[in-house]
């Protein structure tokens, strides 16, 4: 097992606290202290504009993965560029015709319209915490919270977001130390409480000990 000061080296588009947070939990908890070795030189990347990101987030809810990348595939060759502006151009049928249920375009639409309207801060969102953040996303149709913090985390890379409804993190924490029981939200977070103010990394090996493969989102 590699000790927590001879982590592997990172590429240059890693977090800039990634290291520091893995020492940092490999120190106060033991199930990271056992599972972040497992993953060596892997980490929390990001993908994407912050527009096309979310895009991508509504256009795969409620269906498979494989679903999605083919809805999306089909939607993204519709507009010239995928920005607001574009997306705002196209006709409803010929969003439809990609694949998109009615709802998914009205939401699409709303989203374009807020980037669009200036009605979400992108410029200044390294300012702001992450709940200013949040608020805002969701305040947007189809855009819940678990929506917003994965954005958070992997758009972001903000480093102490804890999603207590995500599935995975919730069945990782039941299994790396629940021995598989069902777990409260108040147990996540007594979990998490030695994770901060790296939580978004622990989660991130959580998942990990779920499914090796990273995710980019």
């Amino acid at each position: 097992m590699a000790a927590a000061s001879q982590l592997p080296p990172v590429g240059d588009d890693a977090p800039l606290y990634w290291q520091e947070a893995c020492r940092h939990l490999m120190k106060r908890d033991r199930v990271m202290k056992k599972l972040i070795p497992q993953h060596a030189g892997a980490y929390l990347q990001s993908r994407g504009d912050a527009f096309v990101t979310l895009a991508r987030s509504i256009v795969g809810q409620q269906i498979s993965v494989k679903a999605a990348q083919s809805v999306w595939d089909r939607f993204e060759q519709l507009p010239r560029k995928m920005t607001p502006a574009h997306v705002l151009k196209l006709k409803v049928d010929d969003m439809r015709s990609a694949g998109l249920s009615a709802r998914k375009v009205e939401y699409l639409v709303d989203l374009a319209l807020h980037f669009a309207n200036d009605q979400v801060h992108v410029d200044q969102w390294v300012e702001m915490d992450d709940e200013a953040i949040i608020k805002e996303l969701v305040a947007i149709r189809g855009i819940g919270r678990w929506t917003a913090e994965m954005f958070l985390i992997f758009h972001l890379m903000r480093p102490n977001v804890l999603p207590l409804d995500d599935v995975g993190l919730q069945n990782g924490i039941s299994q790396c130390y629940f021995s598989g029981e069902p777990v409260s939200r108040s147990e996540m977070r007594e979990v998490a409480a030695s994770w901060a103010p790296f939580c978004s990394v622990a989660t991130w090996y959580i998942w990990r000990s779920l499914d090796p493969a990273p995710v980019a989102y």
